[in-house]
């Protein structure tokens, strides 16, 4: 009984880091910047986390400050994924 109890609690949480997370088909097709929600999403952290991080200068990726906005340069969340050098390589289809 207490195995299925901890095989249901391992689904559980597999389901919800699978809706975190971000394909790479989907971190490889992000406009040049995006807000720190998408950005967490990507990185596989949640937003609160990623503010947090933004506070106090540990967030892994270089943000933009623009007034009470927080933007994030995909490029730089690409190196920060280590990403970045597969765009040139995938075919046209694999990133639209």
């Amino acid at each position: 009984m207490g195995e299925k109890r901890d095989n249901e609690m391992v689904m559980k949480n597999m389901t919800v880091t699978e809706q975190r997370g971000m394909s790479l088909e989907e971190v490889l097709a992000l406009p040049a910047t995006v807000n720190v929600v998408t950005a967490a999403r990507a990185l596989g952290i949640g937003h609160n986390k990623a503010y947090e991080l933004i506070k106090a200068g540990q967030f892994p990726v270089r943000t933009l400050s623009m007034g009470s906005t927080v933007r994030v340069p995909t490029a730089a969340l690409w190196e920060a994924l280590g990403v970045g050098s597969l765009r040139g390589h995938l075919s046209p289809a694999a990133t639209e």
